[in-house]
């Protein structure tokens, strides 16, 4: 399935007055108060959200998995849903691939396809945290840092050939999670476990290309419990540091201890150059990878306000934008586009603060006008502003309204299959 620009347009034209009263309103508004509408838009437009390869198909927990239909079998199929999804929003050029779940098996028709709808390869992801079939040795007891050199050997030639898969697709970045660690006091020791992390991370910041991102991820617990290898954002940021400029953190929302400021974890990465980019999502206790802006809706908000300060005052290099989310309950093609609606939201709030007025506030030590400067910023609702963003590059004034009018799901369920599950999962 692919979606025209003559189908989006139909579907704006039943939303086209109602839309405009809003924006011309909205804008009004804002251009009272001094705000450049025109300048708003371009940024809102200019930024991109990268789609998973393995959120296209219906997540699952280590419970379960309840197939919704109609998912993509294949990277093809997956790049097809991604189109979709970006013909919808204009929001969303680029696949990031886990490997080995997708595999090209013809690089050429996979970019084809890709170039067909509109879409290029953002970061690669590697995976020693599950056994492959036929693996030599086993990760059960960790893999680049794994005690025994056959095992690091075996994990560190899985993230080549992973970035000569990126190469191939023409990938800039590299993101390595590790589930190591350990679960038990004494299974390990803590301080040899990241001395080879660190070996075996050298290894592989050898064949990042010059031009390309060692993108680390951390996480505090789960699937090891008493500790981490990988634990916080500080474990990230001094192997990042040890392997030189090409290394940095990357943030996933939902790796964190419950209550975590993230907002100041990123503006501290900024302030050192060291913030890669992203993995959004949400979470009420942990890891739970909930839509995006669904559960914490401010927090997202105060992330955004520290990330535009930081691209004016710091020389953070620009950042890999990625949604890491997977659900049994929703259809997973509406919750990408509840997300990426979510994240450039939360960007436009953050471009409205007035951040000559919150500086003064803070100099002055005047705690209740930066509340309510951060809060006028976070209260004004966007959505037709960024409507008219999307509708301006060509997409849906309501891409969850255009999905479903449009049938996607029944139509691909159709093409494919009710039985058909994605791969991967």
């Amino acid at each position: 399935m692919k979606l025209t620009l003559d189908q989006i347009q139909s579907q704006n034209s039943s939303h086209i007055t109602e839309h405009h009263r809003s924006f011309e309103f909205l804008a009004e508004s804002l251009d009272k108060k001094g705000v450049d509408v025109e300048a708003l838009i371009s940024k809102i437009q200019a930024l991109q959200i990268a789609i998973p390869s393995w959120a296209l198909g219906t997540g699952g927990t280590r419970f379960g998995r309840f197939s919704g239909g109609g998912e993509p079998a294949t990277l093809i199929q997956k790049i097809q849903d991604v189109g979709i999804l970006h013909a919808l929003n204009q929001s969303s050029n680029a696949v990031s691939l886990h490997i080995p779940w997708d595999i090209p098996s013809d690089y050429q028709a996979i970019k084809d396809s890709a170039s067909e709808v509109g879409i290029s390869f953002d970061a690669v992801n590697s995976n020693t945290f599950q056994d492959q079939a036929h693996q030599a040795h086993s990760y059960k007891f960790g893999s680049l840092a794994n005690s025994e050199a056959a095992v690091r050997e075996l994990a560190v030639e899985h993230n080549k050939q992973v970035i000569d898969i990126g190469k191939k697709l023409g990938s800039k970045a590299l993101t390595v999670w590790l589930a190591d660690g350990s679960s038990f006091p004494g299974q390990h020791s803590l301080r040899k476990a990241l001395e080879n992390t660190h070996l075996s991370l050298q290894e592989i910041y050898k064949a990042v290309p010059d031009e390309w991102k060692l993108l680390i991820e951390y996480k505090p617990y789960e699937p090891s419990f008493y500790s981490t290898v990988i634990q916080d954002w500080g474990t990230s940021f001094l192997l990042a540091n040890k392997l030189g400029k090409k290394a940095y953190t990357l943030v996933d929302l939902g790796h964190h201890l419950p209550n975590t400021n993230i907002e100041q974890i990123v503006t501290t990465l900024m302030t050192e150059g060291k913030l890669g980019g992203f993995h959004f999502n949400d979470s009420k206790y942990g890891d739970d990878d909930l839509t995006v802006g669904s559960v914490k809706p401010y927090q997202l908000f105060l992330i955004f306000q520290e990330l535009v300060k930081g691209f004016e005052e710091t020389n953070n290099p620009p950042l890999s934008w990625m949604i890491d989310a997977s659900h049994n309950l929703k259809d997973p093609m509406e919750d990408l586009l509840q997300s990426v609606q979510a994240i450039k939201l939360a960007y436009a709030q953050a471009l409205l603060v007035d951040s000559k007025s919150l500086e003064s506030a803070q100099e002055v030590h005047d705690v209740a006008g930066a509340q309510e400067i951060l809060q006028e910023a976070y209260r004004t609702d966007l959505r037709p502003l960024l409507a008219e963003a999307i509708r301006r590059s060509g997409g849906a004034i309501d891409p969850i309204k255009a999905f479903r009018s449009l049938k996607v799901r029944e139509t691909l369920i159709n093409e494919r299959g009710l039985k058909s599950i994605a791969s991967g999962l």
